[in-house]
């Protein structure tokens, strides 16, 4: 069998009802469309919809400002690091708990208390939580960032337009 020899089932299909031949036949002289208008003259534009704001002007525009060099860290706070075990906290221990996701920039925040001391491997720490940790015995050391120039923001190129 070729494409050329299928033929749709017997009786699905019937022929089209020819309009428009005349007032003594069946759908003469307006052919089912009705008086004038527009509708009768085959003119509506593809999104009108009858004098109403078509919904392309009713959305707002993409407004505002991307910043393509946004740095985004994830946060850690000082009573999650409390509940830690171990002295040593790096973002590779904190990934290993499930804390921060696999490419995650972390940084220290200063909600919750510190009682011991800690040695603390991170990319950016709040000076609170610095404050904090430097007070109970601990020390903190910033991990370089990957990139010397940052890296463009993902999802940039349907921004702005």
């Amino acid at each position: 069998m070729k494409v050329h020899d299928l033929k749709p089932a017997e009786g699905s299909t019937h022929k089209p009802r020819r309009v428009g031949r005349g007032i003594a036949g069946r759908g003469g002289k307006t052919a089912g469309r009705g008086g004038k208008g527009q509708h009768a003259r085959n003119t509506v534009k593809p999104g009108f919809e009858g004098g109403q704001t078509p919904l392309n002007r009713r959305m707002p525009k993409g407004k505002g400002f991307k910043n393509p060099f946004r740095v985004e860290y994830q946060g850690i706070n000082l009573d999650t690091l409390e509940e830690f075990e171990g002295s040593v906290i790096s973002p590779e221990t904190l990934r290993a708990r499930g804390l921060v996701h696999k490419h995650a920039y972390v940084k220290i925040l200063g909600r919750g208390t510190v009682t011991r001391a800690l040695t603390v491997k991170v990319h950016a720490c709040s000076k609170s939580a610095e404050a904090a940790i430097v007070a109970a015995g601990g020390t903190i050391e910033t991990i370089p960032m990957p990139f010397s120039v940052r890296p463009a923001a993902k999802g940039n190129a349907l921004q702005g337009r």
